[in-house]
């Protein structure tokens, strides 16, 4: 990994590749959008509907293909933990769980393109359009923006809503809220304790999208700084300075060993995401 040198310093390095490419909604600042966030969702959404898609229409019962073999590695590792965790009946739950996993685990996997390399290629082309170069920000992993990971966390929360009042239907969702976890007989009971259910009900529900989005970015924001903090070994060296060439093997010492623990951090991630999902969808179809 090569950091490429910045005018203003470690601070002003940190910060360029710390902010997103933005572009404001309406008058003002009080909306905008994280292009390059969408950018690269929507463009790893669709490689990954164009391999698996392409995948099972060229499937055979012969003898497969590599990608085809590890499609269907894929597809039965997920196919048989849904089984074991969800123990009601839907189409949706395993092609859901598949698409989270596949999914959430390529927008990680983006951590792993050299830190410089996109953003100094989104800058390059800044320079050759004749457009400012120190306004060309550009961050490349989807996870490592709140909005990403809250969105999908609270697409999850809506989805166990909808799961309860599919199994359970309007009335036995409804009555669980006010009657769970604390059970009582007779009429009385019932009523007194449904504030507190009430309560322990919302503070669950609620900790559920908080806990989804905020370990899923904490470890990839992390990770993302970590890298950057990496390519700070070399920042603005001369190859002719005697000192550039220890730290540059510092360096590449210290970016091997975190990408080598960070290929688990992406995969365990995506698997937990993945995992608490389906966990959560089972226990909203169960009944209490």
């Amino acid at each position: 990994m090569s950091a490429e040198p910045a005018t203003g310093g470690s601070t002003e390095y940190i910060n360029h590749h710390l902010h997103f490419w933005q572009v404001s909604v309406g008058d003002g600042d009080f909306m905008k959008l994280n292009v390059d966030t969408l950018i690269f969702t929507f463009a790893l959404s669709a490689l990954f509907l164009f391999f698996f898609i392409r995948s099972a229409r060229k499937a055979t019962s012969g003898v497969p293909g590599k990608f085809q073999t590890f499609v269907e590695i894929v597809v039965g590792f997920v196919d048989g933990l849904v089984r074991e965790t969800f123990h009601g009946r839907s189409k949706l739950i395993a092609p859901m769980a598949i698409t989270i996993f596949c999914l959430v685990f390529l927008m990680n996997f983006m951590d792993m393109v050299p830190v410089d390399l996109l953003p100094w290629a989104w800058k390059s082309g800044h320079a050759a359009a004749g457009l400012d170069q120190e306004h060309a920000y550009l961050r490349v992993v989807p996870t490592a923006d709140l909005n990403t990971t809250l969105g999908l966390a609270l697409a999850v929360f809506l989805l166990i809503q909808v799961f309860g009042i599919s199994h359970k239907g309007v009335a036995g969702f409804t009555k669980e809220i006010f009657t769970a976890p604390f059970h009582a007989h007779g009429t009385f009971a019932k009523i007194a304790l449904a504030p507190a259910n009430l309560l322990l009900r919302v503070i669950e529900e609620g900790v559920r999208p908080l806990s989804l989005s905020l370990r899923l970015f904490g470890n990839m924001y992390a990770g993302e700084l970590i890298f950057i903090l990496i390519a700070l070994m070399t920042l603005g060296s001369s190859p002719s300075h005697f000192g550039t060439w220890p730290m540059g093997l510092m360096q590449f010492v210290a970016d091997f060993g975190w990408t080598a623990f960070h290929i688990l951090v992406i995969t365990l991630q995506a698997f937990i995401f993945m995992m608490l999902t389906v966990v959560y969808l089972s226990m909203s179809a169960e009944s209490h």
